[in-house]
């Protein structure tokens, strides 16, 4: 399998080459919207090298593009309509946010050791440093690692570039695990894991929740004010309150990671599958807030690339019952479960626990399930 990650470099551009990257990206705005009413008018055209053959001519003429520059217009343009048939929500695509792709050593490379990087634009090649965050530059010296493409995107203060990378891994044996780890995910506990032993992590999630109710509350105090500086700042404040939870999920894969590691030589980690779970739960109005904006799905998709990164596979299980089934003898029951004072009591056999700790050992156990399903199939 392979391994994909994104770097994020800081590009400090002079007066100069920020108006040659200016220009670049216009032209390669409009080359887009050009292509995409070509691609339209023929039926929504998702087949590249068809497409290429439309355009290709004026997109160089018409729009100052390079060679290359031209290839991914149309490469972009294709695979938007191939995805807009299989979505089956064919209409006409707009490119209104500035979207430059390269692709490397042909319009761009990067001299990791100096820092600086060769991008091309409409008029020629320039030379810009960068500034790398140290967590990245790893990827950038190592030779495993190989660069793929690379997007320039506008910031407030100029551009920055950002590079994929990606290394060839094995694919992780599910039946060599000697540890299975259930995760259960939460609100009040972010993470609730539990392995093999009934050791358990529990990682809070009660000072998160007030330090976003804070959020809240400056966001309506900004609502209200409704001027254009309070419009800018409800913008700043958004883009804080993503990066704080981004953070804290990135802190909380990293402590299920290595409770993995410290539970077994080959772990797994198995979590619950959480997809269209906002459409099947119930939510009282007054949670709907910290429901739905609560980001299950962004903590999921960490915890899988950073496992992936360790060779630890990750399993998904269905929801159901979780937190309603007895782990002892199995009884299942709703009133099993006091939500409110987050106590599990099963009403056969009065067993007693935690009920975010009930739920990662049922999730642990159909892992169990699964994995013991794999080792006779593959006997």
């Amino acid at each position: 399998m392979e391994l994909v990650r994104t770097l994020r470099l800081k590009l400090l551009v002079s007066p100069e080459q920020k108006q040659a990257l200016d220009m670049t990206l216009k032209a390669n705005r409009n080359a887009l919207n050009f292509t995409s009413k070509v691609a339209f008018q023929n039926g929504g055209l998702s087949a590249f090298k068809k497409l290429q053959q439309l355009v290709y001519k004026q997109l160089r003429e018409d729009f100052g593009l390079k060679s290359q520059m031209a290839c991914n217009v149309c490469s972009a343009v294709a695979s938007t309509y191939a995805s807009a048939k299989s979505n089956q929500r064919m209409k006409l695509a707009s490119f209104s946010h500035s979207k430059l792709v390269y692709s490397y050593n042909r319009d761009y490379t990067v001299q990791a050791n100096e820092q600086t990087v060769s991008i091309g634009t409409l008029d020629k090649r320039i030379k810009v440093p960068f500034l790398v965050g140290e967590n990245y530059l790893p990827y950038l010296l190592s030779q495993d690692w190989l660069f793929g493409s690379a997007e320039l995107v506008p910031t407030r203060k100029g551009y920055s570039l950002h590079v994929t990378v990606k290394r060839a891994i094995d694919e992780p044996n599910l039946t060599e695990c000697d540890a299975i780890i259930g995760v259960d995910r939460g609100m009040n506990f972010l993470a609730v894991a539990t392995n093999q032993d009934d050791k358990a992590m529990f990682f809070k999630g009660r000072s998160i929740k007030d330090k976003k109710a804070r959020f809240v509350r400056q966001r309506k105090d900004l609502q209200r004010k409704g001027t254009r500086s309070a419009k800018r700042k409800l913008k700043k404040l958004a883009g804080r309150e993503n990066r704080f939870m981004t953070d804290i999920n990135h802190q909380v894969a990293n402590e299920v990671i290595k409770f993995a590691k410290e539970s077994g030589n080959q772990p797994c980690i198995v979590l619950e599958d959480l997809t269209s779970i906002n459409l099947n739960t119930t939510v009282r109005s007054g949670n709907r807030y910290w429901r739905f904006s609560w980001a299950f799905a962004q903590l999921e998709t960490i915890i899988r690339y950073k496992a992936v990164t360790e060779g630890i596979p990750v399993l998904s299980v269905s929801p159901k019952f979780t937190s309603q089934k007895c782990p002892k003898c199995g009884h299942t029951e709703r009133t099993n479960r006091d939500k409110k004072n987050h106590r599990f009591e099963c009403r056969k056999c009065h067993y007693k626990l935690n009920d975010d700790l009930v739920g990662a050992r049922n999730i642990r156990d159909r892992g169990r399930e699964i994995r013991h399903e794999n080792e006779i199939a593959s006997a």
